[in-house]
């Protein structure tokens, strides 16, 4: 990963350890990425997994995330249409509103997908 693109202010203790930033990855590379989200063979995916060797699964529906993971590693892709609030991650009781290329590590299970109303 992108690691050397992290800043201190990413990292936050309260209520629970988690990392989020916007900047661990290049816009071009995410808008590549983006693109062919319904195609995950496409070369781009391909050279993605090769280059950062760490695997990854898509999900449609955030509800679907498996919190059964050691340590869980979120990248947010929002249709770029959707104008409304959408989805609010919540982790330990804190609401966190995604954005695209929003990037979210956090060990905690305590993560609930609460779905706001649409505007």
């Amino acid at each position: 990963m992108n690691w050397d693109k992290l800043k201190i202010n990413h990292y936050f203790k309260e209520p629970v350890e988690y990392i989020y930033s916007s900047t661990i990855f290049n816009i071009k590379e995410y808008d590549k990425l983006y693109e062919n989200q319904n195609n995950l063979s496409h070369q781009v995916w391909k050279d993605f997994d090769s280059k950062y060797s760490a695997g990854f699964q898509f999900y449609e529906d955030l509800t679907e995330i498996n919190k059964n993971k050691e340590v869980m590693c979120l990248w947010f892709y929002k249709d770029r249409n959707d104008r409304s609030t959408g989805e609010v991650i919540e982790l330990a009781g804190k609401k966190i509103t995604y954005f695209p290329n929003a990037f979210l590590i956090t060990e905690s299970k305590d993560i609930r997908i609460i779905k706001e109303k649409r505007n």
